[in-house]
């Protein structure tokens, strides 16, 4: 009896796990394409329905896995999640945007994104001018990816603020404030004088990156790029940066290094003396994004803009990547797409894909560094674009939905 009483509270807690699990996925704000379906997976006895006043009559009872909706209408959609019809759970926001269309372009770009404060990206002890070590950072909870964002009540924007501020100091305690996972947290610490009598904190810091990649499209009702299907990380700390403000910019290949298995191949540029050609002011996971100021610099031709695929319309078969390996030269190569993951909402890994092209496979060995962002084509429809290499095949990789894309680039922070 004992026993069997475990087995059915062990049931029980797992049972109740895997609806807050399901119930805590599903986001508070989504964002869709007129027509699309609204997928949402949850369990048996969840309801969701709709706040709208025109559509109160409108519930949608979920059967054991999707929970599926029209949105016909442009607009915001407020619905409520229900258990049983009784117990209210969350409130869902359904913002409905028009289809939209977008050029296709594939050319190399340099970035330079500038950080929101100054980033940690290390630690280290400081001789002080007495020769004894110091840590002070101990014990005053800063760890590697804080951003560091005032000091001494001053605004911290950059590199060049923090060493002014730590060096105002004269080796008094100061406050330092810092963002960890969007949430902001206050400590003191006391800068030690150095062998060169400047005050030090002993932590690394960077407040910008720079980096190549290939521009996804434009879209021409809102001036906006899309480029890389990826967010730029901090090369120390791995982490998404979380930037302040960017440059969009271009460059020069200087070089491919083909890909091999085990070690996966790269577009070398140069962004010396290049032209700003936009601004950057969004770094998400599903790509960076823009409003492009100079059209001409990319030679885009608004006559050529094709509509975004819904991912309903995306097949498995053959496609197109368009992206430019030498001569600033964009061209398209073949590819083929081999699995579809429709219901992924989470990461940048919506498609398998494989390149096909002998041309592309004998340049760069197949996907390489540097042509993440390349657009992905099939039917005349922009479907998704590169993000990833699998690196023990680097003839395969992964790509991002277009239509995640243009909801990032659509959604407000």
């Amino acid at each position: 009896m004992k026993n069997s009483t475990k087995v059915f509270i062990i049931g029980f807690l797992i049972l109740i796990f895997i609806y807050v699990t399901n119930i805590t996925s599903i986001p508070d704000n989504i964002i869709l394409f007129q027509g699309e379906r609204l997928n949402i997976p949850t369990l048996v006895g969840v309801s969701l329905k709709s706040n709208n006043q025109i559509e109160k009559e409108q519930t949608v009872q979920t059967s054991s896995s999707i929970l599926e909706a029209n949105t016909d209408k442009i607009g915001k959609l407020n619905f409520k999640l229900n258990l049983f019809g009784r117990i209210p759970l969350k409130e869902v926001s359904v913002n409905v945007i028009p289809k939209t269309s977008v050029v296709p372009l594939g050319n190399t770009v340099g970035l330079r994104l500038y950080t929101s404060g100054v980033l940690v990206v290390g630690m280290s002890e400081i001789e002080g001018n007495d020769h004894k070590k110091y840590k002070p950072y101990e014990n005053t909870g800063i760890e590697e990816g804080d951003m560091i964002v005032e000091v001494a009540n001053k605004e911290v924007t950059c590199t060049a603020d923090l060493l002014t501020n730590v060096n105002n100091s004269n080796g008094k305690d100061i406050n330092i404030i810092y963002v960890r996972n969007g949430k902001s947290i206050e400590t003191s610490i006391t800068p030690i004088k150095a062998q060169d009598n400047k005050y030090k904190l002993g932590l690394w810091v960077r407040d910008a990156a720079a980096g190549v990649g290939t521009v996804s499209f434009y879209e021409p009702a809102t001036r906006t790029f899309a480029a890389l299907g990826h967010g730029i990380q901090d090369i120390d700390t791995e982490q998404l940066l979380d930037i302040a403000k960017g440059d969009f910019i271009t460059t020069k290949i200087v070089s491919i290094v083909k890909g091999e298995k085990g070690n996966p191949g790269k577009i070398q540029g140069s962004i010396e003396n290049s032209t700003v050609i936009g601004e950057v002011y969004k770094n998400t996971e599903f790509g960076v994004y823009g409003k492009l100021s100079n059209i001409s610099a990319l030679n885009i031709n608004i006559k050529n803009a094709l509509e975004v695929a819904t991912r309903d319309e995306i097949q498995t078969g053959p496609a197109k990547i368009r992206c430019t390996l030498e001569d600033n030269k964009t061209q398209e190569y073949s590819i083929e797409i081999e699995r579809i993951y429709k219901n992924n909402n989470e990461n940048n890994k919506s498609m398998l894909v494989k390149v096909t092209d002998e041309e592309l496979i004998k340049k760069t060995g197949g996907i390489i560094q540097g042509m993440s962002g390349s657009p992905i084509i099939q039917n005349n429809k922009v479907v998704g674009a590169l993000t990833h290499v699998l690196v023990n095949d680097p003839q395969k990789g992964y790509g991002v939905f277009a239509d995640l894309m243009i909801k990032q680039a659509r959604e407000v922070d």
